[in-house]
């Protein structure tokens, strides 16, 4: 059995909203911005899991509503 990784993470999103995880004692990468949520790993990709629920890119979302033909 492997042990648990018991390491803070944060949640982190970019500017498509997309999510992903990042060490909490790490700088928040460029391009990316702190989504409020810290834990261990598997409560920061339960969190993505319930918030994140769309994962189309928010710029493809866009254009889908302006242009309903793209969908």
């Amino acid at each position: 059995m492997e042990d648990e990784d018991a390491r803070v993470y944060k949640v982190v999103v970019n500017h498509e909203e997309q999510y992903s995880i990042w060490l909490a004692d790490r700088a928040t990468p460029a391009g990316w911005a702190d989504a409020g949520k810290q834990g261990t790993k598997s409560e920061c990709l339960a969190y993505i899991q319930e918030v994140w629920t769309d994962m189309r890119p928010l710029s493809l979302r866009r254009a889908m509503e302006t242009d309903p033909s793209r969908s």
